[in-house]
């Protein structure tokens, strides 16, 4: 479904992203890791459009490097930037709705899919989101995300400054996604959730892919680890 190849990503003239090659599959999640400064959150923001680069991304064949973050959105690929950018002064339930497409029908996530998962929402729904606690924020922002019905997610570090429950939550909720046939891009540090839910799991460092295989590869190559994983 996301394919990308040679890609080279730049803030100003900082170069970043050196020659990175990648992709997810339909129904497949797939672990982004590495250290802070790695190069991982730019590769998000490079295939939203929010970043100026080079190479090739392609989403189902077709390419979408230089358009808008929201065409990119309408095409089916969601993102959830790692600051969550909730709307604060708006309800539960209205940052909820601002996810959902315009004229989109027949979508396989709706407010109950919302509130079922995520019950603490539903109490929540008619409460400012600016004062929800970290871990409800986080939940609204993924589902924000889901109501846009996407085939693909972009998940930037999920669980930071969540509670081991809260986490074993997000867990739970990424692999929902993957029964529904939903593919996602996990950015994330603590290799565990990682290392549990994924299909493949890439390591990245000095803005270059320089792993790529199963969880169980990763997990027996004391070397990657160490090298680009390990504090």
């Amino acid at each position: 479904m996301l394919k990308i190849e040679n890609l080279h990503a730049y803030y100003g003239k900082s170069h970043v992203l050196h020659g990175v090659n990648f992709e997810v599959g339909a129904g497949e999640i797939v672990a982004l890791l590495g250290r802070n400064g790695s190069g991982r959150s730019t590769t998000a923001k490079a295939i939203m459009g929010l970043v100026d680069c080079e190479g090739s991304i392609a989403w189902k064949e077709q390419p979408i490097q230089g358009r808008k973050a929201y065409e990119i959105a309408h095409l089916g690929i969601g993102y959830v930037p790692e600051n969550r950018d909730i709307f604060p002064t708006l309800t539960v339930h209205q940052n909820l709705m601002l996810g959902q497409k315009s004229g989109a029908k027949n979508s396989r996530w709706g407010f109950d899919d919302m509130y079922g998962m995520f019950p603490r929402l539903k109490e929540r729904q008619h409460t400012e989101a600016g004062v929800l606690s970290g871990g409800e924020q986080q939940m609204l922002t993924l589902c924000r995300a889901l109501m846009g019905d996407p085939d693909l997610i972009i998940i930037d570090e999920p669980t930071e400054g969540l509670a081991p429950k809260i986490v074993e939550l997000v867990g739970e909720y990424l692999k929902a996604l993957k029964a529904r046939g939903i593919s996602v891009l996990l950015i994330e540090q603590k290799l565990t959730i990682a290392m549990s839910i994924s299909d493949r799991a890439l390591v990245m460092g000095h803005g270059s892919i320089v792993f790529q295989g199963t969880p169980e590869a990763l997990r027996a190559d004391a070397y990657i680890r160490k090298e680009w994983l390990e504090v």
